[in-house]
């Protein structure tokens, strides 16, 4: 196993996630770092949900679904997507990244970075549905990078 990282310049995890990266303000992906990955991977797949949501409208939230990343990139920058990487759609209905909105408390905001051993064959804006079936035993690595933020 690797020592696969996920990680960022804009919030360390666990802590709280800057006020710009949410939904209703600049609503702009945070800068992104990642580390250790796998000599075998073909694609990397990073998928950004919301599990608090299932206490406030029943279900995790999908706030950014990106695959067919490079295994060379690493980093993510600010308000971009690594060139060629596709996105698929949010839970607001929208394509691309849709930063937190939690619309009661704190919510805890997940990113989770996954490694595979093939790309993907999906169109933009599939669902995170569709990108988990395709991903299914096909993933070398897993980093979480994990963030808080009130409305």
């Amino acid at each position: 196993m690797t020592n696969f990282i996920l990680e960022s310049d804009a919030f360390k995890n666990g802590e709280k996630i800057p006020r710009k990266y949410g939904y209703k303000t600049e609503n702009v992906n945070p800068h992104l770092r990642i580390k250790g990955i796998p000599s075998a991977t073909k694609s990397l797949v990073l998928i950004m949900d919301d599990p608090d949501a299932m206490g406030a409208v029943g279900k995790i939230w999908i706030h950014w679904v990106v695959w067919n990343i490079e295994p060379s990139t690493t980093e993510i920058k600010e308000d971009s997507i690594p060139s060629d990487a596709i996105e698929g759609k949010t839970d607001f209905g929208e394509i691309g990244y849709g930063g937190p909105a939690p619309p009661d408390k704190e919510h805890t905001y997940i990113f989770k970075l996954y490694a595979l051993d093939n790309k993907l064959n999906l169109n933009k804006g599939a669902s995170k549905t569709d990108v988990e079936k395709s991903m299914k035993n096909h993933i070398l690595a897993e980093a979480k990078l994990a963030g808080k933020y009130s409305p």
